[in-house]
């Protein structure tokens, strides 16, 4: 399948699940030019703000191929992605992004995710939600068991 295919599969998959009572997004995960998995934005559907299109096309692949590692993988969506979703994006280290809308189109209906972007880059105090480091010192019992585990798996 040529990129237009699979840009034109998100974008359906995104007019489709506005009509099924989802929100306007769709992704493709792709190998090789074969399609591995798909998403659909299921945050009001399935009450979880984590469902995003990405998200669960990337939950998809992973499960199906058996890897947290999507390095030989791309995704297709139908909308640039939002700060969870590069997140989990460079999480899963696909090694390409194609996108249709952008994030200006996604604001001008409603989704504004420059907010998120303008939090990230200020220091912690300054942001808007609060946060308080509480217990590290009890905490890192689990990092220095990371560290000294001779047989973890990296990621």
């Amino acid at each position: 399948m040529t990129k237009e295919e699979m840009m034109r599969r998100a974008i359906v998959l995104s007019v489709d699940n506005v009509r099924n009572g989802g929100g306007p997004f769709g992704a493709v995960i792709t190998r090789n030019g074969e399609v591995v998995a798909t998403g659909v934005n299921r945050v009001t559907a399935n009450n979880d703000p984590t469902a995003h299109a990405e998200v669960t096309a990337i939950r998809n692949a992973a499960q199906k191929l058996g890897t947290f590692d999507l390095s030989d993988c791309e995704i297709y969506t139908s909308c640039e992605p939002c700060p969870m979703c590069l997140g989990a994006i460079y999480w899963a280290r696909l090694k390409k992004v194609y996108f249709a809308n952008n994030k200006e189109d996604a604001k001008n209906i409603g989704f504004d995710d420059s907010f998120i972007y303008d939090e990230m880059a200020l220091p912690r105090e300054e942001r808007k939600l609060p946060s308080e480091v509480l217990m590290r010192d009890e905490a890192q019992e689990a990092f220095r068991m990371w560290d000294e585990k001779k047989d973890k798996i990296e990621y």
